[in-house]
């Protein structure tokens, strides 16, 4: 019976969670709104307290989920030997956050606003996952560069999360900033996710 509950709290909470994901397709982090996540779920908005206390919290949980499913690419990847092992380990770790936007997105616009807003236990949730990503990014950086020391590696993962961080920002440029730019006579490479985040872990790994 307690397995039963345990997994019916469980398909509850990812169902609410699916649906923010969803209204985040279309819809910025502000204009969502309780009411609004109800209404994609199949039940009613009271009963979602049941489950999460805040908006913030239920965009935590949609974080901590982005961050889990990023560490599970991370843990897949293998040097193949055909290639510089640091270029192509530059070229694998950016290849995991292509489809990554929702994170990337998170990340960069309302990081600190969901933390806030959101119970200890929830933020040790996401940290939890957040300590997983770093792990696979150093495992990573183990199998394809094993002469790299354990500060080296530290290293590149402090400079690369808070490039990871800004990536959003510079990739998803809309047509009103690409023309005020144009306007301010800025000239301004528009690069992808995968294209920054393997410039950034290229130069890191000094290839």
């Amino acid at each position: 019976m307690p397995k039963a509950s345990s997994a019916h709290t469980q398909a509850r909470k990812e169902e609410i969670i699916n649906a923010c994901a969803k209204l985040y397709e279309t819809m910025g982090f502000q204009e969502i709104t309780m009411k609004e996540i109800a209404a994609f779920t199949s039940f009613t908005r009271p009963s979602i307290y049941n489950y999460f206390q805040t908006k913030e919290e239920i965009f935590l949980a949609l974080l901590q989920q982005e961050y889990e499913i990023w560490t599970q690419d991370l843990n897949a990847i293998m040097p193949c030997g055909k290639e510089n092992p640091r270029l192509e380990a530059a070229h694998k770790i950016a290849d995991t956050l292509k489809k990554r936007q929702v994170l990337l997105s998170l990340l960069s616009t309302n990081l600190y606003e969901m933390e806030q807003n959101s119970r200890m236990e929830r933020l040790i949730e996401l940290k939890i996952a957040y300590g997983a990503s770093i792990q696979a990014v150093k495992n990573s950086l183990k199998r394809f560069c094993p002469e790299m020391s354990a500060q080296e590696q530290e290293d590149f993962v402090y400079c690369f999360f808070p490039l990871v961080y800004g990536i959003y920002p510079y990739a998803a440029v809309s047509d009103m900033q690409k023309q005020a730019m144009k306007q301010a006579n800025i000239t301004y490479p528009y690069m992808s996710i995968y294209e920054i985040a393997f410039l950034g872990a290229k130069k890191l790994l000094g290839v």
